[in-house]
């Protein structure tokens, strides 16, 4: 069965599509959001259990909605999932409707009356056609995997951040996570507490002080207009900071967990480090990052070669009627965050609203 939808179809229902959401009702559009899930909040449930956030609540808002709560306290992970149960019923109450176990398997380019459209298709065989579409279904499901020497034949475990919960999901005597970010760094602390931990970068960890001068970084973000800061280009993003209050630093001095160079291959159950060394390794935890999470769109030709969108601040370089939100460094440091996600929404929807509307009057005309 194909239906139609006259106006915006949002494909994912985290952070991202929830912003996109509210920025389609403030410019007059009935948005649809397609989840893959059961539930309209993304991959939060899926995190670590001690993951909190980096920015407190009063830095953590999107758009209108508060955060709730002490502002200055840091939520964790169920926090910030209620906090989005509650966005999205707010947005359903405005008139945005909003689809759950909804997971779009291809989307291809259909031409209409007023110009190009989209088709979507889901689980089911359901089929949508819609103008415009914001492709918003994050990256969490794509995690980064580098192929690193011998991690491929390696004996003990080999587990991503993605599939991290608690120290209880790598038993063993030493355990190697890999990267130099704050997931890193925060998933090497909590370890450490229970068993040896090595972290190997290829570069040093770069600890900033989450509250230089007694106040949050995030403040400082705010008033010098870091998080607002425009980038030319986001296909390569800076290396990550680590954003310390003190405890990691501390750690790392005092020995409870090390810090190596990126270790040349693994062999077996052991490790190989540049200076030829060798040590067991009973477990390695991959810190690395993810990658866009867009499938739906590989037969479309709005990839490159290795998944990435074709995109400029949102708006596809390849398909008119096209945008994107939630992408590392989209337009600003923010973002892919809670306090930055709705800038990028207005600009995003805005744009393609008004493709929406000069369609519509080419065709009347």
């Amino acid at each position: 069965m194909t239906s139609q939808i006259d106006s915006l179809l949002i494909i994912g229902g985290g952070q991202s599509g929830l912003a996109a959401a509210h920025a389609a009702l403030a410019a007059g559009l009935q948005p649809l959001i397609l989840e893959a899930s059961t539930r309209p909040v993304g991959s939060w449930p899926r995190y670590y259990d001690s993951l909190k956030l980096f920015s407190p609540a009063r830095y953590s808002s999107m758009p209108g909605m508060a955060f709730g709560g002490d502002p200055e306290r840091y939520p964790g992970r169920d926090e910030v999932v209620a906090y989005l149960e509650r966005y999205a019923a707010a947005l359903a109450d405005r008139g945005a409707e909003l689809r759950t176990d909804a997971r779009v398997t291809e989307v291809e380019t259909i031409r209409e009356a007023d110009g190009d459209g989209f088709l979507v298709r889901m689980n089911g065989g359901e089929e949508l056609v819609a103008p415009i579409v914001i492709a918003a279904s994050g990256s969490f499901t794509c995690p980064n995997l580098p192929a690193l020497p011998g991690l491929d034949t390696f004996a003990g475990q080999v587990l991503h951040a993605a599939d991290y919960r608690s120290p209880a999901s790598l038993p063993g005597e030493h355990v190697m996570v890999v990267g130099a970010g704050n997931s890193a760094v925060q998933i090497a602390h909590e370890l450490a507490a229970h068993t040896r931990v090595t972290l190997a970068s290829r570069a040093p960890i770069r600890f900033v002080a989450q509250r230089p001068l007694g106040r949050d970084v995030h403040f400082w973000f705010r008033v010098t207009g870091f998080d607002r800061l425009p980038l030319a280009r986001a296909d390569a993003p800076p290396a990550g900071l680590v954003l310390d209050d003190g405890r990691y630093r501390q750690a790392l001095h005092e020995g409870r967990y090390r810090r190596r160079p990126m270790f040349t291959r693994l062999d077996g159950d052991k490790v190989e480090w540049t200076d030829g060394r060798r040590e067991r390794v009973d477990a390695v935890l991959l810190a690395t990052g993810y990658q866009p999470s867009l499938p739906y769109l590989a037969g479309l030709g709005a990839l490159t070669t290795d998944g990435r969108p074709r995109q400029r601040h949102g708006l596809s370089l390849s398909h008119a009627g096209l945008g994107y939100l939630g992408l590392e460094w989209q337009r600003t440091p923010s973002s892919n965050t809670l306090r930055g996600v709705g800038a990028d929404a207005r600009h995003v929807v805005e744009a393609l609203a008004r493709r929406l509307r000069d369609s519509s009057q080419r065709v009347r005309a």
